[in-house]
């Protein structure tokens, strides 16, 4: 299985991503209401942000996941965490699928995490992940991810997590 990274071209993208935005299984997501206007603009708005880059995942050449790096300096946990050097932030959303394959969601988490790990400077990855969301509370602490506390953000409660270089090797046994 040969999972791959390219940025998102956000009106091209937009089709497919609004799918995957308001499929029932995205509802942590928070589109499930969206217009395809609303995907583009979204993304757009990215796009143009250069503390925030959205990424579309392939599985052997075939769209199948989005990854969303920030600086939780600037984006997302701005006065909610002290910020350290090296970190940075994470979302990852893996397409529906009619026909699950058993271990790809873990797939898919453990590329992205050594992708945003292939950058030196990244010394550690923060995630934000609704409290309700155990399937990925999971996930997170399959790749090493430990809890640090409940945060209110504006749209929901979160549970703020942290993974460092080193837990995720020793959880995983890949070197970025």
């Amino acid at each position: 299985m040969t999972l791959t990274l390219r940025p998102l071209d956000p009106l091209k993208d937009a089709e497919l991503l609004h799918a995957w935005v308001t499929h029932p299984k995205a509802a942590f997501w928070m589109m499930q209401d969206a217009k395809l206007e609303d995907v583009e603009r979204a993304y757009m708005e990215i796009a143009a942000d250069e503390h925030h880059h959205a990424f579309l995942g392939l599985h052997d050449g075939v769209p199948a996941f989005l990854m969303e790096k920030y600086d939780p300096a600037h984006r997302e946990l701005v006065g909610l965490y002290e910020p350290e050097p090296g970190d940075v932030g994470m979302h990852f959303l893996v397409a529906p699928t009619d026909r699950p394959v058993h271990g790809f969601t873990r797939a898919v988490i453990t590329a992205v995490m050594a992708h945003l790990f292939e950058d030196p400077a990244v010394r550690r990855v923060v995630v934000e992940p609704d409290v309700d969301n155990k399937a990925v509370h999971t996930l997170n602490a399959a790749v090493g991810f430990v809890a640090d506390r409940e945060i209110q953000k504006p749209e929901k409660k979160a549970l703020l997590s942290f993974c460092t270089r080193e837990q995720f090797l020793a959880a995983t046994g890949v070197r970025a």
